[in-house]
């Protein structure tokens, strides 16, 4: 192996792990959010993770010196709205379907979308570990899957082959910047159906300990390392 060779190799293989952290963090944040269901609704918990999130983005990435171009911020747009989508549909699949299925369906989303291979792989790996999990599921008679909730999960990945795209575009000029921007973003697209949802109860702090373990574990931490990882890996042809 040329040194050259070797170089790459090593460049590519620290982005791929992060992507690879970032998603255990999600499905740890995945596992708690439930709990915050009953006492605040799917759209509730939507809320707090995202709301919290930026909160805590914002401390880290001081979102305010931003400077964007016109296009650069119809990217940022794009980006923060298919992340509070994405959220919100794939918590609303979650509260209808195993989390083995709704995770499984979601990468659906990022295989069918043109994206760098090694994305494309790394997403392929995780469905992979996934599928035991989904043909157990079915197998096993969890009985007739909620046709609603298979929809959300569908409409979860499509919002994630958005967030790939449009996220990668935005990073490239400004990196963690656009997190703590997207964040907001997609937690003021879902804060009125929060809002209605939930009311009162979003601020009863009996629920903020967990709403703030899923905002760090689903929001904060994975999505900076997604900003990290998506600006490092080289472009290519579709994987798909």
């Amino acid at each position: 192996m040329t040194a050259s060779a070797s170089f790459k190799s090593t460049s590519i293989a620290l982005p791929v792990g992060v992507l690879a952290i970032a998603m255990v963090s999600v499905q740890v944040g995945a596992a708690l959010v439930k709990g915050l269901f009953p006492a605040v609704g799917v759209a509730g918990a939507t809320t707090l993770r995202l709301a919290i999130a930026s909160v805590l983005l914002a401390a880290v990435w001081r979102p305010w010196r931003l400077r964007p171009t016109a296009r650069e911020a119809g990217s940022i747009v794009v980006y923060g709205v298919a992340m509070g989508c994405m959220n919100f549909c794939f918590y609303s699949a979650l509260s209808r379907i195993p989390l083995g299925i709704a995770v499984a369906l979601e990468f659906t989303g990022p295989w069918r979308w043109p994206s760098p291979p090694l994305i494309a792989r790394s997403i392929m790996f995780g469905s992979l570990l996934r599928r035991s999990d989904f043909s157990r599921c079915c197998r096993w008679g969890h009985g007739a899957v909620s046709g609603v909730g298979i929809a959300f999960a569908l409409g979860a990945g499509v919002c994630w082959a958005l967030y790939i795209v449009f996220g990668r575009k935005a990073g490239d000029a400004h990196g963690g910047i656009t997190t703590a921007v997207g964040t907001l973003i997609g937690a003021l697209v879902i804060a009125p159906i929060g809002v209605v949802q939930a009311g009162g109860s979003l601020f009863n702090p009996a629920v903020l300990p967990a709403a703030l373990g899923v905002a760090v574990l689903s929001s904060a931490l994975p999505y900076s390392l997604e900003m990290f990882a998506l600006t490092r890996i080289p472009p290519g042809p579709s994987a798909c």
